[in-house]
């Protein structure tokens, strides 16, 4: 079958949708390609910009990123912009992570990151390096996104001084622990929360 171009058109259409922006650092304001499925559910400008808002006051290291249920990369890409040495996305979905792809080439952020076609729980089975930073945005319907954070707490991925950043729905509160893992600050943007963790038990 040859795929015409109002098909190919179509087809682009129900798949991506362009809905996002870098939102500051070098790569700002260039526009961001997100899957265009109810499953994929991209953190907002507002919550991103609350993310990082968080992050730039509480810590200076910014070496290593990990960025798990990348999704679209809009997470990690906007680390990079930022400032961050290195990402590493995670993602299981293999559409999602060619548009990751995507989105660092045309940031030209693709020189600093990786990425890591699988499911988290088999990332965090090898994945062998400490992060600075571990941002999560997992789907909001998983209810058992405590055993994910509790595999991270337990892993030689979060270090003395690591910050995990996860955003969750208000209608599945996190712990205040899990496993080394202390919640420190919690903050709501609408129907996102943003929980930050790390092993210290205050910032």
């Amino acid at each position: 079958m040859v795929m015409t171009k109002e098909l190919r058109a179509n087809l682009n259409k129900d798949t991506f949708v362009s809905r996002m922006r870098v939102i500051a650092g070098k790569a700002k304001g260039h526009q961001l390609k997100a899957p265009k499925r109810a499953a994929t559910r991209p953190a907002t400008d507002l919550v991103r910009g609350a993310i990082f808002s968080i992050l730039e006051t509480i810590t200076n290291d910014w070496t290593q990123v990990l960025d798990l249920f990348a999704g679209s990369g809009a997470l990690g890409i906007e680390a990079l912009s930022r400032g961050a040495g290195w990402v590493d996305f995670v993602e299981h979905e293999p559409q999602c992570c060619d548009i990751i792809r995507q989105n660092l080439k045309k940031t030209k952020l693709d020189a600093q990151a990786h990425i890591y076609c699988c499911n988290v729980t088999k990332a965090l089975s090898f994945l062998d390096k400490e992060y600075s930073i571990i941002l999560m945005d997992p789907p909001y319907s998983d209810s058992s996104i405590g055993n994910v954070v509790t595999q991270l707490a337990t892993s030689k991925l979060v270090g003395a001084s690591s910050i995990v950043v996860v955003t969750h729905s208000p209608h599945f509160p996190l712990n205040q622990t899990y496993a080394t893992l202390n919640l420190v600050k919690e903050y709501r943007h609408g129907d996102s929360c943003i929980a930050v963790f790390r092993k210290e038990d205050k910032l």
